[in-house]
């Protein structure tokens, strides 16, 4: 492959030189298949290349590369004001794929810097591992528990069995009224299964679960946010079709508009997920579950446009993938909300709420308007619980003026 990016011998035996040197051709092959230009390669493959003539001239064995070395070289490189833009990532590709080749050992788990940290990382090892949370999950909880465990004992080591009633209800008081009611509740589900965790554990013999402040969180208190139909059926009209990019976001806006799909759900859309010969699609929604819906003709029809033409060629199974190199799925849910936004811009739409999951609250909103009940709307989103979906019966003012009583003494 190196052979074929660099067209005299020369810039190929220079290349070819240090313990990298027998690797260059499988980088890459593996980069070109993830989408990268012959252009963007090459660049990549000088940048190995000198990092590997750096390694000969440290005598540094290939064993022994980590992520430690790697950022010495690229220290030595800014010194000398020849780092490239991608050059970190290109190094960063090359170990870990020698990593995968179990050429090098592979990345070491981070160690705790203090006893607070270890504590955390063992309650979070708790939560993955013994209570099967999602990464996630425990990644919203320990940074409460950090924060807790640095309050509460500063700089000393933390003496768990010094813990009191008045330092959880302490911490509450404080954090509580500068989180959002939704963090807020975060905060205090993370506390109550830190100290069960330490109970467990034996670290305290008190279960301090019980002093943990509840925070008003009023599940029905606001209106859910969502746009009117005619707003959606525009963002939908006036999404740029001309382009590759604009037919695989008008599937995605389609998804989350007909469907009422989370973000993340669109996301993790895999090939094997769409049946075409009975029109169903699989849904993978929060905590593994999973949940068969009817595919509408007209998302049928531009997700199957978008497969057939504009999609690019790739590894991966996921529906929607990068139109830019590393041809893979999208990594977080917040590029939808990107897409959202960017139409909602483009549509002249204005919104208070740019996030895709207004498009949910949207469809349930409508179907409501069109005399959908909330088992129905339930059942579309997939809610486990009929108090999440009440929050929609508040948005058919309508309906809800003929409860209404009079006002005393009004109407005269």
């Amino acid at each position: 492959m190196i052979n074929q990016l660099f067209t005299f011998a020369s810039t190929i035996a220079r290349l070819r030189q240090g313990p990298l040197s027998e690797h260059l051709d499988a980088y890459a092959t593996a980069v070109a298949e993830q989408g990268y230009t012959h252009h963007s390669i090459g660049r990549q493959i000088v940048a190995i290349a000198d990092f590997s003539r750096w390694l000969k001239h440290k005598q540094i064995a290939i064993e022994a590369l980590d992520d430690h070395v790697m950022d010495r070289f690229l220290r030595w490189r800014r010194r000398q004001r020849r780092v490239g833009r991608g050059d970190p990532k290109a190094l960063g590709r090359m170990l870990s794929m020698l990593r995968q080749k179990g050429i090098v050992k592979p990345c070491p788990p981070p160690v705790a810097d203090n006893a607070g940290s270890k504590i955390a990382a063992g309650f979070q090892c708790y939560l993955v591992q013994d209570l099967g949370r999602s990464p996630s999950t425990a990644k919203n909880y320990v940074p409460f528990i950090a924060q807790f465990l640095m309050e509460r004992f500063q700089n000393s080591t933390p003496d768990l069995a010094l813990l009191r009633a008045p330092d959880v209800t302490g911490f509450v008081t404080r954090h509580a009224h500068q989180l959002s009611p939704v963090r807020a509740g975060i905060m205090v589900t993370a506390l109550r299964s830190f100290f069960r965790y330490l109970l467990h554990r034996g670290a305290i013999a008190t279960d301090l679960a019980g002093c943990v402040p509840a925070v008003p969180n009023w599940s029905l208190s606001t209106l859910p946010r969502f746009l009117p139909a005619a707003a959606v059926e525009r963002l939908l009209k006036r999404c740029d079709r001309k382009t590759a990019v604009g037919r695989r976001n008008h599937a995605i806006l389609l998804l989350l508009a007909r469907l009422g799909l989370r973000a993340g759900e669109v996301i993790k859309l895999s090939l094997d997920d769409i049946d075409w010969d009975s029109g169903q699609i699989t849904i993978h929604g929060k905590g593994g579950r999973s949940a068969q819906l009817p595919l509408p003709t007209d998302v049928g029809t531009a997700v199957a446009a978008y497969l057939r033409r504009d999609r690019p060629p790739s590894a991966s199974r996921r529906v929607f993938l990068r139109h830019r190199a590393p041809l893979a799925g999208f990594a977080n849910p917040s590029t939808l909300s990107s897409i959202v936004r960017r139409a909602l811009k483009h549509a002249g739409v204005e919104s208070a709420h740019m996030g895709a999951h207004v498009l949910r609250h949207s469809l349930a909103t409508s179907m409501l308007r069109q005399g959908g009940s909330l088992d129905e709307i339930g059942e579309l989103l997939r809610h486990q619980s009929p108090n999440t979906t009440a929050i929609y019966a508040k948005v058919d003012v309508t309906a809800l003026h003929t409860l209404a009583l009079p006002w005393p003494g009004g109407g005269r």
